[in-house]
């Protein structure tokens, strides 16, 4: 189990050193730059690119910011004036991870719920509810659910708060809408694996020796069927964090993605590559927790990977 972790943790580290050097090319390579439409004389400009060692060759800057990076300094934001890119983030990055928990939690929950409960009945009115909930959520859009859920429970009915994040009530329609479509492809992907399972040989063994269909289902059916859903979390979850962008917007929730939405378009480039940077370690560490999970519930994985 030892190596297969110390594999995993090589493959995320070589995989944020690849992030990091992409990053800044790309973020290089944006035409225009911080300065350009500012109105400044030539020697402000030039004293503003020393500070930020933007005159510096391309190289000699990467392996500056790299050396930062370590120290874990993000540097200091080029358009929000005296405020560092880690106190940014800091400020706003709670909101984000608070919100993006919350939804994982409500989809991932009532995904699995409502995929066990679709297998056991297939073919049932149960069961016809359920596919019905997955195909809404794997059509609809989460700003088109967000929009609809602020305008019928917001305004139509007056039951939750439609925009702002100021209590745990502010929290359940954002919630809702961001985790509505993993909650459809976990309970897909649940309601399959529970079905292909279900006709294997150790589960109709398990009947001829008269062990409880309680049991079986707890003990077999969703032990095996969880498998594919816990392979596909890392996905879910870069899929459901980076989603909070959308959705801070329309319920004007004060994340980090108004602030990363605004250095995209202001030029800033040590706001750009510090959340980036950020977001993207964030995410590795979750395949990384992932991946080891994994190999805790399977140990035939962590044996293939030695």
């Amino acid at each position: 189990m030892g190596k297969y972790i110390l594999k995993r943790v090589a493959v995320s580290v070589l995989t944020l050193f690849v992030l990091i050097t992409v990053v800044f090319a790309l973020v290089r390579l944006m035409p225009g730059d911080p300065f350009s439409g500012e109105k400044m004389t030539p020697e402000i400009r030039a004293n503003l690119e020393a500070y930020y060692g933007l005159d510096k060759p391309l190289l000699e800057q990467y392996i500056t910011y790299v050396k930062n990076l370590l120290r874990g300094d993000f540097g200091y934001s080029m358009k929000y004036l005296n405020r560092t890119v880690n106190d940014i983030i800091a400020s706003s990055f709670p909101y984000s991870i608070d919100l993006g928990m919350r939804a994982l939690a409500l989809s991932i929950s009532m995904g699995l719920v409502f995929g066990i409960l679709s297998a056991r009945y297939r073919g049932k009115k149960l069961d016809f509810i359920c596919i019905v909930i997955a195909i809404l959520g794997t059509s609809i859009p989460d700003f088109i659910m967000g929009a609809l859920l602020q305008y019928f429970f917001g305004i139509q009915w007056g039951l939750f708060p439609v925009a702002q994040y100021q209590g745990i009530q502010y929290t359940i329609l954002p919630s809702i809408a961001l985790g509505f479509y993993t909650l459809a492809m976990v309970s897909r992907l649940m309601r399959a694996s529970m079905l292909e399972v279900v006709t294997q040989d150790y589960i109709k063994t398990a009947k001829s020796d008269g062990i409880s269909n309680v049991r079986i289902v707890w003990k077999h059916q969703i032990r095996n069927a969880i498998m594919p859903v816990v392979t596909v979390l890392g996905p879910v979850v870069a899929t459901t964090l980076t989603g909070t962008f959308v959705i801070e917007s329309i319920f004007a929730i004060p994340g980090m993605g108004k602030f990363y939405v605004e250095s995209v378009q202001k030029l800033d480039y040590s706001l750009v590559l510090g959340m980036t940077v950020f977001y993207g370690g964030f995410l590795i560490l979750a395949n990384l927790i992932v991946d080891i999970l994994y190999g805790v519930i399977d140990p035939r994985i962590r044996l293939a990977g030695k």
